[in-house]
């Protein structure tokens, strides 16, 4: 897939960005962030250690040559929210108007379309003949 530049970094920093705006809430054990992870049985591990994996998501995303791998722990993380989010916890979650389910789906989304866009990667890495690119 071809895209320009600024298009690709706007594709890498939404989903870095929403990963990391929320790291605030779990490192800080904010009442909200306390209250979810406690009603899914995650609470005080899950909830950090979510939060440091999503760190290391994002900082994947945005070097260029982790950037797929990022994108691919993202989607995991996500798929793991949204199946909270649709099991048990409900698509608003204290009052937030679903403010966090549809982050969650945004940050699926821009992971897939990078996902995408750095399908060749992907393939390369399970390829018989592996061509290292030293530039």
């Amino acid at each position: 897939m071809k895209i320009t530049k600024t298009l690709h970094w706007i594709i890498k920093l939404v989903p870095a960005i929403i990963l990391l705006q929320t790291l605030y809430f779990k490192f800080s054990a904010a009442p909200e962030s306390v209250a979810l992870f406690t009603k899914i049985g995650l609470e005080p591990y899950g909830r950090v250690g979510i939060g440091v994996v999503e760190l290391i998501a994002a900082i994947l995303i945005l070097i260029p040559r982790t950037t797929v791998y990022g994108a691919i722990l993202g989607l995991g993380l996500m798929f793991g929210a949204l199946k909270y989010h649709l099991t048990s916890l409900g698509i608003e979650v204290g009052g937030d108007g679903g403010k966090v389910f549809y982050l969650a789906v945004v940050t699926a989304i821009f992971c897939v379309l990078l996902i995408i866009i750095h399908r060749k990667e992907i393939v390369s890495l399970f390829s018989k003949n592996k061509i290292i690119d030293t530039k």
